[in-house]
């Protein structure tokens, strides 16, 4: 059995080869491209998800950190009032307690005297 080939059916087996093949890479090309962008795909939806996700802590943080700035500063402005009043109030104790000292020096005074003054009356009475 002979096979004769003629130039022109041989170049038309060889445009029609080189044609499948280009066909099959193209093919080939497109399914690899439609993965990739799928990947692509997904991962920027998990790199979204992420950033949401991280600007939420994040959020949650410096909330966490705005509240806790305020509450040292509002302690810190009642240290100063403490720091303020309390030299103020304990003046106030001290002189309390000197004053206090100086009536109960003045009632004591009064008592001896009036002591004296009794025992003079008994000794007048008596002699």
């Amino acid at each position: 059995m002979m096979v004769e080939l003629q130039l022109w059916h041989l170049i038309s087996l060889l445009v029609s080869f080189l044609g499948a093949a280009f066909g099959g890479m193209k093919w080939m090309f497109t399914q690899s491209m439609r993965q990739q962008e799928k990947q692509f795909a997904s991962m920027e939806t998990r790199r979204r998800e992420g950033q949401a996700h991280w600007d939420e802590r994040f959020s949650k943080i410096e909330a966490g950190q705005k509240e806790a700035s305020q509450e040292w500063s509002r302690l810190e402005r009642d240290l100063l009032g403490l720091k303020a009043e309390l030299p103020v109030q304990y003046v106030r104790r001290e002189d309390y307690i000197r004053g206090q000292s100086v009536l109960e020096a003045k009632m004591d005074a009064l008592a001896l005297r009036m002591e004296n003054i009794l025992l003079k009356e008994g000794r007048s009475k008596n002699g």
